[in-house]
């Protein structure tokens, strides 16, 4: 009997560390498609593919939500994981392999923090750019429809 409970807390075990591996992969995917889409950010404020703002800013924030729900999975079957370690008989090379799922899941979680802050400061970047020119442009208009201009 306690070899069966065992059995299945050692399958339970590799379900969910093949569950927290393939998260892995994707987190780093969508890390690295993530990061590639902030350096094509231009001081415009414009993608390279030449599409708005508004339409960049929509695929940062849904390629964030999508990074986020997959930061909250890793983070559950870490917790998951912890469990199903608690309850089996301790061995040094499930809580080595649990700890090194809790250093990618933290490595993860501060690279994508850094990117979205180097995102966030680059659209403000942008904005503040855009602002400028903007007023720039205006400021010039303005002096060529004065009729009391004198040149």
């Amino acid at each position: 009997m306690a070899d069966t409970v065992l059995d299945i807390q050692e399958s339970g075990w590799e379900e969910l560390r093949k569950e927290a591996r393939k998260i892995e992969g994707d987190i780093d995917v969508k890390l690295s498609s993530y990061a590639k889409l902030g350096t094509r950010f231009t001081q415009r404020g414009y993608v390279d593919s030449g599409s708005p703002p508004l339409a960049s800013s929509r695929s940062w924030k849904s390629m964030e939500m999508e990074i986020q729900s997959l930061l909250e999975k890793l983070l559950d079957i870490n917790d998951s994981m912890s469990r199903c370690a608690t309850s089996a008989a301790p061995a040094t090379s499930v809580n080595q392999k649990l700890a090194r799922h809790r250093d990618i899941l933290h490595e993860f979680t501060q690279e994508f923090r850094r990117i979205k802050g180097n995102m966030n400061s680059m659209r403000e970047h942008a904005e503040l750019l855009t602002s400028v020119r903007d007023d720039i442009s205006e400021y010039k208009a303005s002096l060529v429809h004065d009729p009391n201009l004198i040149i």
